[in-house]
């Protein structure tokens, strides 16, 4: 995956530093699945329900919905629950009916059928090439929106862009030690 796509002359200092950042961790994870088959990418080989596949799928449609949000704010990140359903139903597991958001995040944790290792990469790099564009067009990194009403969000917290970058980047990077944990259980290869 290349570091950036974005050239850095036309960045500010901040701008460039926070996605040199990214791409670092991008890096970091990516590199964790070089050489591996579909397989191999799909295997959970610890007792967590973790795979690399999934971690860069998981990593990749936060990224995607994080950077939307900056831009259109919570209509970006929805959590309806289908009539009838709370969030203690599904906390529980108990939930007669599970909401899309809820079956796709859970879905990006794993390699689906017919999903490949080199599409999930390709994928990957388009979101990430997609979030440069968004951070070097918009016009304040300061703008804020309202996180969207979940239980984990505070009620009236809001989040400002450059706060929305830096969780991407944080994320980003924990996955990646997740991943060169799973590398190295895998097939005792590390990835640095």
């Amino acid at each position: 995956m290349p570091a950036t796509t974005t050239p850095p002359s036309t960045l500010d200092a901040e701008r460039a530093d926070l996605l040199d950042a990214l791409a670092t961790a991008r890096s970091a994870l990516t590199t964790t699945v070089r050489g591996l088959t579909d397989e191999q990418a799909g295997e959970r080989p610890t007792v967590s329900a973790l795979c690399l596949g999934g971690l860069i799928k998981h990593v990749a449609s936060m990224e995607e919905i994080w950077l939307r949000f900056a831009v259109e704010g919570p209509s970006a990140m929805r959590y309806d629950l289908p009539d009838g359903v709370t969030w203690d139903d599904l906390a529980a597991g108990t939930a007669r009916e599970f909401p899309q958001w809820a079956i796709d995040h859970q879905n990006d944790f794993q390699l689906l059928p017919g999903e490949t290792l080199a599409g999930i990469v390709a994928r990957y790099e388009r979101v990430a090439a997609r979030s440069e564009e968004i951070i070097a067009s918009v016009p304040d990194l300061s703008t804020t929106h309202p996180l969207p009403e979940a239980p984990w969000n505070e009620p009236g917290a809001v989040r400002s862009v450059r706060r929305v970058l830096t969780h991407v980047i944080a994320e980003t990077a924990q996955h990646a030690g997740h991943a060169d944990i799973l590398r190295e259980t895998l097939d005792g290869q590390k990835s640095t």
